[in-house]
């Protein structure tokens, strides 16, 4: 379902040139990340995960921070179109790709159908993994998983919610995508 695995990532950390600077002080480099349509270039040290530039160097913090391991969902984004666990890439592997984060759904005042199908259905209640559930479900109705409760189940079940809205949220899920229909 997800783009990247942690193997993915350590391979890749482990392939990257290590620079012969202070010891345990990586060097930054100049990295350029399309982010909700906008492209920005920060210094960024190798070791940075795409949730860390999102969230601390380009501020957008609808992105949650959960388990840090990939397990339950509260950071997923889209990198061109596919839903990704933003814990488990980093943002040097991202260049080049289209990523959007909550912050990119709305148009303007106007929500994306699936944010709107998530307050319609109350699909949240403390609200922490709500922006990894809408964009796992943007992707979900995308990739045409959405024909049943059960299919949607399935295909959201790397999301994880604490406060236990499952069945709204997929009837959310379930609204939003007979609304594309």
């Amino acid at each position: 379902m997800f783009s990247t695995s942690r193997r993915t990532v350590l391979k890749t950390a482990a392939a990257a040139p290590i620079p012969a600077l202070l010891p345990g002080a990586p060097a930054s480099s100049g990295v350029t990340l399309t982010v909700n349509g906008d492209t920005v270039t920060r210094q960024l040290e190798p070791r940075v995960t795409l949730l860390d530039a999102l969230r601390e160097d380009l501020g957008l913090t609808g992105t949650k921070k959960g388990c840090d391991r990939g397990e339950c969902g509260a950071c997923t984004v889209l990198v061109d179109g596919r839903r990704t666990k933003s814990c488990l890439t980093l943002a040097v592997m991202q260049q080049g790709r289209e990523i959007t984060t909550i912050e990119g759904l709305a148009d303007g005042d106007r929500l994306h159908p699936v944010q709107a199908a998530f307050i319609r259905h109350d699909g949240f209640q403390c609200g922490f993994c709500t922006s990894g559930q809408i964009m796992s479900a943007v992707a979900c109705i995308r990739e045409g998983h959405a024909g049943s409760d059960d299919e949607v189940r399935e295909w959201m079940s790397g999301n994880l919610c604490r406060c236990g809205c499952y069945p709204n949220i997929v009837a959310a899920v379930r609204a939003a995508a007979d609304e594309e229909q």
